[in-house]
Formats: structure tokens, sequence, C-alpha cells
């Protein structure tokens, strides 16, 4: 009798113990058998794990945002996976057991967590992306019904994770944890049992599933271990099934002495024809230099007295052109631009500006803003010997983060000054947009301004020669655009220099004293990159530089000397709080670092901008 009621509670509890596969994929919007792991209400929470591998695309590419994705300790994880810092970008792919709390919820197992969305996106996106398939994409819907099919950015979600506790059988038998395990293409069960020390038929079994049973991307099994879980990292995923081949059938070859012949004389003369053209593209190459060299000289004695002839109205404005010898640009200066503008007349400017009205027009020292053609445009007064430099300049540079140059203008009655025509970007410049509390900055859109400016930069300092250093970039000179990208401007200026010519000892950034040595070209770019560190302390805190060393002073705690736990606490108090809880800590960090970095005191200890452009480039 009591022989028979062990059976019956064997049975019982085995039925239960066991788990079923679903092969269908993490996207699947079907609802089967192992969708989700079912329990009993009398079955007590447990501890186990999940696999999860590091993943740059979504940013989860070291245990530090790995450990703020799943809400738990990353000094836990590091003792786990044998890691040395949590900072450490791993290998992508690279797996990586995680600790989580795994309770009965009505029928079925979850571990419960909370993820905000931090860009638009979708269900299956976050469920089969970011948590790479250890939740269906169905259940996530069910779980959070108020949504609609794209997810906002901000939206709280509730996340139920696969997962599941040893039953009676189970623990019988010596099991003490069900480690949930995302497969990809080429895992295997006998490889996956290898990988955990496990016997193949255990493996089957927590899974119901039979012998040469296949399983599936994108979906997950349970492995049962009867000790604390290790991976053996040294096993290979199973290999890809070997191609077949279609059968060949010897050709044989054929001699045609005529052919060959003909072959042969034709390759000569195709030659030859080569060898003529190659010619004739250099005679013409250098004609045309010769050609730019003799205009360019031409130009520059012609334009060495600075004398003006008739103007031109703009072919945009309708105006009919007027004589005067002071009046807007001289056609000699216009032969030597080698782009397109557009030039203006001086009643254009004042009625674009309302007469040069302070009131309503001006948006900084000699800088307007107007309205030509219903287009937004910024004007600047500069004087008449610095307009041909920052033309010169425009000239030479064609890129996306550059606010472009539209037109220019002569003043009417005095040679001293001309106005210099530059696009308006939607949303104005970026200390207007980190002090506009009612349309506030998002992280996201944060991060993404600092790689368009470092993008600017770094193509100032690397892809034109010579190399140029802005020497003025600060948060008035970043424009932001309708669709939220950084645009620099002031390209040119006497401030923005060639980083070539520029020797200065001691440079003033934003209100901050950035030391510098004597400089060759090399050196002189560093003050970009201080600059470019104040501007992320900006980004960072909501505040502006103009507060002399108050950013730098309050980095200071990254210096060291605080615990992890006070370091975080400093870090969320510098952090503009109109962001509140809306940002990933791990990439706060990181860019307070960064930040820190460049606006080190010894130039040559700070990064270049080619480093800076590469820590941005995984946040984007």
């Amino acid at each position: 009798m009591i022989y028979a009621l062990f059976l019956i509670w064997v049975a019982v509890s085995s039925s239960s113990a066991q788990q079923f596969y679903d092969p269908s994929g993490c996207s699947s919007d079907t609802s089967n058998q192992g969708s989700r792991y079912t329990c009993d209400s009398a079955q007590q929470p447990c501890r186990t794990f999940l696999v999860y591998r590091a993943n740059q695309h979504f940013g989860h590419q070291n245990l530090l945002n790995i450990s703020a994705l799943f809400q738990v300790e990353s000094d836990e994880l590091l003792d786990l996976n044998n890691i040395a810092s949590p900072l450490e970008t791993l290998k992508r792919g690279r797996e990586v057991l995680v600790p989580i709390n795994c309770s009965c919820s009505g029928e079925n197992f979850q571990a419960s967590l909370s993820y905000i969305v931090s860009e638009r996106t979708s269900f299956p996106e976050i469920a089969c992306g970011v948590f790479e398939g250890l939740l269906k994409s169905l259940t996530l819907l069910q779980e959070n019904p108020s949504q609609g099919t794209d997810v906002e950015t901000g939206v709280k979600l509730d996340v139920p994770l696969r997962c599941a506790c040893p039953g009676g059988f189970a623990r019988f038998n010596g099991v003490k944890y069900l480690v949930t395990y995302p497969i990809l293409e080429g895992d295997g069960i006998t490889p996956l049992s290898m990988k955990f020390s496990i016997a193949p038929e255990d493996l089957l079994a927590a899974n119901h599933l039979e012998p040469k049973s296949t399983v599936y991307p994108n979906t997950t099994v349970l492995v049962p271990l009867k000790s604390d879980p290790v991976i053996n990292l040294n096993v290979p995923d199973s290999p890809p099934p070997t191609p077949g081949f279609l059968p060949t059938i010897t050709v044989e070859k054929t001699k045609n002495t005529k052919l060959r012949k003909l072959y042969i004389a034709g390759s000569v003369v195709g030659f030859f024809l080569i060898v003529v053209a190659l010619l004739a593209c250099g005679f013409y190459v250098k004609a045309v230099k010769k050609w730019k060299g003799e205009r360019l000289q031409s130009f520059t004695d012609r334009n060495s007295v600075l004398s003006c002839s008739t103007a031109r109205s703009s072919p945009r404005s309708g105006q009919t052109g007027r004589s005067s010898t002071n009046s807007c640009l001289s056609p000699d200066l216009l032969a030597g631009i080698k782009f397109s503008l557009y030039n203006y007349g001086i009643e254009d400017i004042k009625r674009a500006t309302n007469d040069f009205n302070e009131d309503t027009n001006k948006i900084g020292e000699q800088v307007y803003k107007g309205l030509i053609d219903n287009e937004s445009v910024m004007i600047k007064q500069m004087r008449f010997e610095d307009t041909r430099q920052v033309i010169d300049m425009h000239s030479k540079i064609n890129h996306v983060n550059i606010v472009s140059l539209h037109g220019v203008c002569y003043g009417e009655n005095d040679f001293a000054w001309s106005y210099l025509i530059f696009e308006l970007p939607t949303n104005g410049c970026l200390r207007n947009c980190l002090s506009n509390q009612a349309n506030r900055l998002s992280w996201r859109r944060r991060t993404q301004i600092a790689f368009d400016v470092a993008t600017i930069l770094h193509y100032l300092h690397y892809c034109i020669f010579p190399s140029y250093a802005h020497m003025s970039v600060n948060s008035r000179n970043i424009y932001v655009t309708s669709k939220w990208r950084a645009k620099l401007a002031n390209i040119g200026s006497t401030l923005a220099i060639s980083a070539s010519t520029m020797n200065e000892k001691v440079v003033t950034v934003n209100g901050l004293v950035a030391p510098q040595n004597p400089m060759n070209e090399a050196a002189s770019v560093k003050v970009d990159v201080f600059a470019f560190g104040v501007v992320l302390l900006e980004l960072i805190s909501g505040k502006e530089a103009a507060q002399g060393t108050f950013l730098k002073d309050s980095i200071r705690f990254l210096g060291g000397g605080a615990n992890e736990g006070g370091c975080f606490e400093q870090l969320r108090s510098f952090i503009d709080p109109c962001l509140k809880n809306e940002y990933l800590i791990a990439e706060a960090l990181c860019l307070a670092i960064l930040a820190k970095a460049c606006i080190e005191d010894d130039p040559l200890r700070r990064p270049s901008m080619d480093d800076i452009l590469k820590v941005l480039g995984r946040m984007v």
C-alpha cells in the first residue's frame, strides 16, 4: 500500500516538475503549452538563474548595464561570472549568469521586472531584442494590455520573465536550480548539456522532450542543475549543417589557336587604349590646376584694394539690382567663392530683421534672427576683413552637422561691416533647449547631440587639411534641428583658427580655464576637446557652464575616495533633475567619466576626438 502511494506521489510530482518546451519563436502571436512555465499555488518562490548574452546593439555590453537591466547588484554578477570589472566590455554574445527571484503568479512562474522604454519601439523589439527571447512578445503584451502596438518613450512596462522552480520529484532527485537558457542558431541538446556538465537525458526530461528532438532559435529551455551554476565557455556551439554539393562535370579543354591569338591581340589593343586614356587624364588635370592657379592669383590681386562694384540682389528676394560703390558683395569677391552663395541687398537684411530690432530679433552679440522667403535665418554682423575668412572656410567644408551659410551682404555706407546669412535650426541653440522646462530634452536626445558634436569636431580635426581648431565650442554655438540633431555654428570666425598656427599657453573655455602648453598642430585641437567636455557636463547636469568652476568641482567624486554606492548617489544628484529616472545610470556614468577626461589640466592627457567618437558611437 505504501509502495503504491509512493508511486502515485512520484507520478504526480514528476508531472508537475516537468515543464513543456514551446517550439514557437519569441515573436510568435500564438500561445502554446510551454509559452509560460506552469505552477500551482502551493509552490514556494525560489532563487534561480537565467542566461543573458552581452549585446552592444542595445547598450548591454558590460555587467554594469546588464545589472541595471535585471535590477541586481553588479558585485553579485562579478563573483558569479568571474569577471574583473563591471565596466569591462564583454565580447559580443558572451554568456552571463544572472540571479533572479522566481515566484508563482496565478498559474505561471515568472520573475517580475520593470522596464522603462528609452525610445519608441515595439513589443517584439523589447521581448526578442532587449530581453533576448526570455519571454514572448505576446506575454509582454498580455501583461501590459493598456499599450498599443508601438510603445512610446518613457512608458514603464511590467516584464514577466520565464523561470521555474524545481518540483517535489525534481528536488527528490537532487535538482537545485532550473536555469532559463535562450536558444540561438547552432545550439543543441548535446553541446548545451556539455556546457553545463549534465546528462543530455536530464535536459530532455526537464523540458518534456523526446530523444533526437530539435530545439529552435528564439525559444528557451530549462537546464536542471544539482549544484550552483557554472558555464563552460570553452564548449563551442553546434556547427551549422554542411552544405551539399552539386555533381561536377569534367569539361575537356579545347584548343583554338585562332581564338587565342584574337584574345592576345585584343588585350594588347585594350592595354594601349588604357595607357592613352591615363595620359590624357593626366594632362587634363595638370591643365585644370594651372588654370585654377591663375584664377586664384588674379582673384587675390584684384581684391587687395578692397573695391566693390555694382550689387546684385538675391534671386530669392525678387529685387532688382541697383548701382552703388558701397553696397553688397563685389563681383570680384564672388569670383573667388568656390560654392554658391546668395548676394543679398541691405534692404533685404533690414526687412528680415525689422530694421535690426533689438527687442524682437536680436539673439546674441551682433547676431539677429529673421525671415527671408518664409525661411528662418540667422544674420551675423561682421567686420569686412573677417567675412572673407568665414566664406573661405565654408567653401572648404561640407558637413551635415555644420550650420549652413546661405548668403552675404555688405553694408550700404560703410566697408567696415558686412552681414552673413546662415540657416537657423528650428529648436534654437542647445543652451535654450536645456533651459526649456516645458519641453525637456530627453536622455536619448542628449546622447545623440553629444555624438553629433563629436562627429563634426572629428571631421574638423582629422578630415580637412590643415586640421582645424574651432576654439569656440559651447552650448550657445550648438544649434538643434527639428529632428533633434546638432549643428555647430561659428565656423571660420576669428576665434576658430588653423590648428597649425595656434601657440597660446592658456585658453578660457566656457568660463573654465583650459591650461595649454605651447602648442603644435596635434596639441592645439585639445582646446576643442576641453570645450567638448564642458558641453558634456552641461548635457548631463542641465546647468550652464557660465557658472565657472562649479561644473568641474561637481564631478570631483569621480576621482576616487567614494564607495560605489556613494558615487552613484552623487552622480544622480548631479544629473539634470528634469530627467527624473528616465536614463541609464551606466550611460550617465560613462558620459561623466568621459567629460572628466576631456577637462584634464594637462592637454596631452585628454582623449582625442577619435577616441571620444568610439565611446559615444556605442550609445546611439
